[in-house]
């Protein structure tokens, strides 16, 4: 992989992924093949199983469910649950665990949803394909909305695809929920201010922020000695340009820690040739490389990198290299690149709709699709969590402003971490204590991970910072980073 310039497409080959339903190999088949089936819709009326055929024909295993419904309790309409992501694409990475997830709720669902009416509910899921691309995205979300008069929607998947899936959402009054979409970009990339002169209404946000991911690098970073020196690399998209802002990115979170800040003009997305950057950066005498960018675009940088004698001691990467296809497709020169830790097996936190830990919904999503898990398990129970809360709270489902009401009450737990949207605004959103920075919108835990050989797969991911997790709560174990061998 490191001889020559690849392709998109050559990429995703050597990752062996191909298929759009087996776990992870299937969000990035796509890209190869176009698209997939565009929908997946299911309906849960009958009794409780205790199994449910899996995404690629597996089987899955409900364990501590939490939906006893009593045959005294009167049925009520049934609900319609939107899910608007990129199986397909450059961004399926965020989409992996959708199916799976999708499967599993259902499962667990089967006998309905007792909501704050009473009633019980029978819950359908409309699982669709933003195809990596955001007019495709709006497409989906609008439909959603209209046509299927979905009562939540989900979305998620980058910036990309959350941002128009949100603003459809917003102009058509239909109660949202976003994932995969730093704050900075979810809020002022839209638009928006921490002001309030445009408030929200109907979007909602759990998830990490720009400056969070960064904050979390920067003390991993720390643990390494290294010369102070940062080269950036963004793309310029929906999400570089939010991790890229001068004021509220990730450039001023590392000038804040003591670093030198080497950042080149933002690159088109899919570039092949990233000579001017590399140069940019040994020049400077960077010993630590930074930043955000897909997947095939960083297999191509680093691949020149190499080739060029640009070495970091600390070299990482956001988003390109969050998950085990990446890595395995890098080989050995993926071994020790640090990435943000979106979630991990490891997290001290349990997903109340299935009763399962973390360690349990990971062990589960293997023993289903085959595959190694993926953080983006996390992403995607949490959504469904976010929203069947505020539904069991929700004392008129036909009254979307309802359901509404019912997500600025939300204080639970979540398989991502806690989730409070009573909690005051933080007067410094940017702070790294700051978990609630806009009043649609509560942080994730985040941590930073490298890739370590594994035990039980070639490659896993060791937390190396818990920074972003809340003072007062739980975090996983974190161990003291390896340095990069060249």
């Amino acid at each position: 992989m490191l001889d020559k310039s690849i392709s998109r497409r050559e990429f995703l080959k050597l990752a062996g992924i191909a298929g759009a339903t087996a776990g992870l190999a299937g969000g990035l088949g796509g890209l190869v093949a176009a698209c997939g089936a565009e929908e997946t819709t299911t309906t849960t009326t009958a009794a409780l199983a205790t199994t449910t055929s899996g995404a690629a024909g597996t089987t899955t295993s409900v364990e501590g469910s939490t939906t006893t419904v009593s045959a005294a309790v009167e049925t009520g309409r049934e609900i319609k649950i939107g899910v608007d992501m990129p199986i397909t694409g450059m961004f399926a990475v965020l989409a992996a665990a959708d199916e799976w997830g999708k499967n599993l709720v259902e499962a667990t669902f089967k006998d309905g949803l007792v909501c704050g009416d009473g009633k019980n509910h029978p819950i359908s899921i409309l699982l669709r394909d933003a195809q990596s691309d955001s007019a495709r995205a709006a497409q989906v979300a609008g439909d959603l909305i209209v046509n299927d008069k979905v009562d939540i929607l989900l979305g998620g998947g980058s910036p990309s695809i959350c941002n128009p899936a949100a603003d459809q959402a917003e102009a058509l009054g239909c109660p949202f929920i976003g994932q995969n979409d730093p704050w900075e970009a979810f809020v002022m990339g839209r638009g928006y201010d921490l002001a309030g002169k445009k408030p929200m209404k109907w979007t909602y946000l759990h998830c990490l922020g720009a400056g969070q991911i960064h904050q979390c690098l920067a003390d991993a970073f720390n643990k390494v000695p290294n010369n102070k020196k940062i080269a950036l690399l963004f793309p310029n998209d929906a999400d570089g340009q939010a991790q890229a802002d001068p004021k509220t990115g990730a450039p001023p979170v590392y000038e804040a820690m003591g670093y030198q800040v080497v950042a080149p003009a933002l690159y088109p997305p899919g570039a092949e040739d990233f000579t001017d950057q590399i140069t940019q950066f040994k020049k400077s005498g960077c010993d630590v490389l930074s930043g955000a960018v897909p997947t095939p675009d960083f297999a191509n940088f680093w691949k020149q990198s190499l080739q060029q004698g640009f070495h970091p001691k600390v070299p990482s990467m956001s988003l390109a290299i969050g998950f085990p296809k990446a890595i395995e497709a890098l080989g050995a020169a993926g071994l020790n690149l640090m990435g943000e830790g979106g979630w991990n097996r490891t997290w001290p936190f349990t997903d109340w709709i299935t009763g399962m830990t973390c360690g349990q919904l990971s062990d589960q999503y293997e023993k289903d699709t085959g595959q190694q898990w993926v953080p983006s398990i996390g992403s995607t129970m949490d959504r469904y969590e976010i929203a069947f809360d505020a539904l069991k709270r929700t004392t008129n489902v036909d009254d979307k402003n309802a359901i509404i009401d019912a997500f600025k009450t939300a204080k639970l737990e979540a398989v991502g971490g806690p989730v409070d949207f009573t909690a005051p605004v933080d007067a410094n959103p940017f702070a790294v204590e700051s978990f609630r920075p806009y009043p649609n919108v509560v942080k994730g835990c985040l941590g930073a991970h490298q890739w370590v050989k594994g035990t039980k797969w070639p490659f896993e991911p060791a937390t190396v910072s818990a920074l972003g997790f809340p003072k007062d709560s739980a975090k996983p174990p974190v161990v003291a980073p390896v340095p990069y061998v060249y």
